[in-house]
């Protein structure tokens, strides 16, 4: 069974098609510039953007696939949550291209898109397991039963860390998006000249909060201006460094946690800030000096794209969970507990 995937949540257009028995055939991504220059996502400017580009790749997709001209067996595209109206880009398309090929269609939770995202590779992990969720707009930690029975056992009671690194490199004048931009300046910075707050490691629980982090790098930032108001390239890479650190030490120390005290002896982590490096690092020490597993994504599918899509829909889609008629909903809020079981 081959399934297009369609991913629109955000600002990256993805597009997949996945293979129930030959796997991943196709993926490509189109990532927007155009909002580079305000230092973050303008919705708007996200979903004209995935008018422009959408079809297009789906036409790109399906012929390096081997199939132009040939229907895929059923369509999967993001449903929720994300912005509005770039949702409603991906999802009108899917509906309307299953409508037309009278293919069933399925609408996938992002979120669950990206915790299934490790089942991709050769050395996927089994359930049961609890999976680290960390992106631009979450930051959970998900007791994992099976695929569509998720509990959540910790969140964010503010920003999540991608957002709170996208406001840390936008302060430190290093560019969108900010998770890259801030861990190559972090690269050069000294380890010993700042140190940051873990935020609530203090405490029991596994909740995180990031809005106290940001406030304290905004007080080092002016803290360390000179007289014309400006912060010096050294500065700005100790800060990073110290910023990054603070991020990577407080996931790491809930992620922890949240395996002791779940009893599962397996973690995934998946996100755009999965992505990150130093994260990697310091959770594949800590794992194998504490007898956990710890699996990722590849780097390419840490970050929003079509692929997770296909895949997490043609579970879906082979369970008989999918629609054939015309109408279509997006859900901009959605919460994984509210799936059901696959």
């Amino acid at each position: 069974m081959k399934i297009l995937g369609i991913e629109s949540s955000c600002d990256d257009t993805g597009v997949a098609v996945y293979d129930t028995v030959n796997g991943l055939l196709a993926h490509r991504l189109a990532s927007q510039a155009v909002h580079e220059a305000f230092g973050g996502v303008v919705p708007e400017l996200a979903a004209r953007d995935h008018i422009r580009l959408m079809l297009p790749l789906v036409r790109t997709v399906l012929e390096a696939a081997g199939m132009a001209g040939t229907a895929p067996d059923g369509v999967a595209y993001t449903r929720g949550p994300g912005l509005a109206g770039a949702l409603l880009v991906g999802a009108s398309l899917g509906r309307s291209l299953a409508f037309a090929w009278n293919v069933p269609a399925c609408g996938v939770h992002h979120m669950e898109g990206h915790l299934l995202a490790p089942l991709l590779e050769s050395d996927a992990p089994a359930f049961p397991f609890v999976a680290l969720l960390v992106s631009g707009g979450h930051t959970q930690l998900v007791d994992v039963a099976a695929p569509g029975r998720y509990r959540i056992i910790g969140t964010t009671v503010d920003d999540a860390a991608g957002e709170a690194f996208d406001k840390t490199a936008k302060l430190l004048g290093l560019g969108y998006p900010g998770g890259p931009a801030v861990a190559r300046a972090a690269e050069s910075g000294d380890p010993g000249r700042f140190r940051f707050p873990r935020p609530m490691v203090d405490r029991p629980g596994t909740t995180f909060s990031f809005s106290g982090l940001k406030t304290h790098t905004l007080t080092t930032v002016d803290a360390h201006r000179d007289e014309r108001g400006d912060v010096d390239a050294q500065t700005v890479a100790d800060i990073a460094h110290a910023f990054q650190e603070a991020v990577v030490d407080t996931l790491r120390i809930k992620a922890l946690r949240a395996l002791r005290e779940s009893g599962r002896a397996r973690l995934v982590v998946a996100g755009g800030v999965g992505a990150n490096r130093r994260l990697r690092e310091r959770l594949d020490a800590e794992c194998a000096e504490n007898g956990f597993e710890v699996f990722y994504p590849r780097l390419e599918f840490c970050t929003d794209n079509g692929a997770m899509i296909a895949h997490a829909g043609a579970l879906r889609i082979a369970a008989g969970q999918h629609v054939t008629d015309g109408g279509f909903e997006v859900r901009p809020r959605w919460s994984l507990e509210e799936l059901s079981p696959i």
